[in-house]
């Protein structure tokens, strides 16, 4: 299978997608405005009825064998290359897949490699193939109140006690904890070590003893994000995630696939160019030479960085490693969101203030609001612009007091290094 041509497999994805998606409509054609929103803003239960809707399409998949398509068959994937990946997800693209979550993607495409990849024969038959499917979720516990960009400085403990672990400590901006069956949670297990050597890997039960999850009340409405606090959790050997102290090899492998993947998917993410443009020819602007210059621009950089979504691609399609250049797909993501809502904002003037019941205008504070937060989710822009600097403009590393630059640690991957 993997000696398949993409083109000639093109054809056979597009076959299956129709079978169980319906064609893509335009906005104007339903009727329904967009959904502007970076993160999601929904009371618990519509939130619960999405999770199924993505959880249905994800089995679906899964089932057909087009899910973990570069994962290698022997962990449980198809075996294909990047390039079959983009190809699905441009075919993908033509049809109404139900709008994902933020823990339906950690759960299929970052612990369900993780532990595919790190896992023992057992830990993948009875745990990343439920998490490639979806019947299981799972979200990422790795960032800490005073470990955030700095992650091997986590403070969370695991000691062990005969066949078991004891963990104490707290997680925070964890999306999706409040419906998670599992939590990938990082934890110092070895504090005589460097920082990077003493971290160890768990799958944590998220309905375990001492498991409490907060949600954070976020500006945009929303609670997407939790607070997580462990206090004497027990969790067995057998859910220790690779070798004790290989919890280092572990995040930085796991980020390197989000990074990686950043951008590649056609889950949206905030408002669009396509949906400026309506809001511009709604308010009849689209004639302003001013206006005419930003929606220009605007759609300059969102071609920019499909372009280079697609360069990363192709460097993985080819065999090669995508390094810190695919950093820079995570801040143009993040500066395409920001001058999306900037120049949605300019567009509509005082109306972004307050809801005056014209249809898709008052629904972009929903954007403005959350396309901050994306410049921190999923790794910290001033992390990317580190990672590019040292990497690829060959700059001075930043100097640490405490250990050896970034650069300079043997065997870590291009990885940044912050997440939730």
């Amino acid at each position: 299978m993997s000696q398949l041509d993409p083109d000639a497999w093109r054809r056979q994805v597009r076959q299956w997608l129709a079978t169980v998606l319906e064609p893509t409509r335009a906005p104007e054609s339903t009727g329904e405005a967009a959904d502007l929103a970076v993160f999601h803003n929904l009371a618990q239960d519509e939130e619960r009825l999405l999770l199924e809707r993505c959880r249905a399409y994800q089995r679906a998949r899964f089932d057909a064998g087009y899910q973990a398509l570069t994962l290698p068959a022997d962990k449980g994937g198809a075996g294909l290359t990047a390039a079959h990946a983009a190809v699905f997800a441009e075919e993908e693209s033509a049809f109404e897949v139900p709008p994902s979550t933020e823990l339906i993607s950690v759960t299929v495409r970052l612990v369900a490699m993780a532990v595919s990849l790190f896992g023992t024969p057992e830990q993948r038959h009875d745990h990343a193939r439920a998490f490639l499917r979806a019947d299981l979720l799972a979200c990422q516990l790795f960032s800490e109140p005073g470990a955030g960009s700095d992650l091997a400085a986590l403070r969370t403990r695991a000691r062990q006690e005969g066949d078991a672990w004891v963990i104490e400590g707290q997680k925070v901006w964890t999306s999706g904890a409040q419906f998670a069956d599992y939590g990938l949670l990082l934890a110092r297990t070895d504090p005589d070590v460097v920082k990077q050597a003493g971290i160890t890997a768990f799958l944590v039960p998220m309905d375990a003893p001492g498991v409490e999850v907060r949600p954070i009340r976020q500006m945009s409405g929303g609670a997407s994000f939790n607070e997580v606090f462990l206090s004497g959790v027990h969790v067995p050997d057998r859910l220790r995630i690779g070798r004790p102290g290989q919890g280092w090899e572990v995040a930085t492998t796991t980020l390197a696939l989000e990074r990686t993947a950043s951008g590649s998917g056609n889950r949206r993410k905030g408002g669009t160019f396509a949906d400026v443009l309506a809001l511009a020819r709604s308010l009849g602007r689209t004639s302003d030479p001013l206006v005419r210059q930003r929606l220009a621009d605007l759609y300059v950089r969102a071609a920019l960085r499909a372009a280079t979504v697609d360069r990363v691609a192709r460097t993985s399609a080819a065999g090669g490693r995508p390094g810190p250049e695919a950093s820079l797909t995570k801040l143009m993501a993040s500066d395409l969101l920001t001058h999306t809502g900037q120049v949605a904002a300019e567009l509509m003037g005082a109306r972004i203030s307050a809801d005056t019941g014209e249809a898709g205008t008052f629904a972009w504070t929903q954007h403005l609001l959350g396309a901050p937060g994306y410049r921190l989710a999923g790794g910290t822009d001033q992390i990317q612009r580190n990672l590019i600097g040292e990497r690829v403009l060959k700059l001075p590393p930043e100097p640490r007091a405490d250990r050896a630059p970034f650069s300079q640690l043997p065997g870590t991957p291009q990885a940044h290094l912050t997440k939730e």
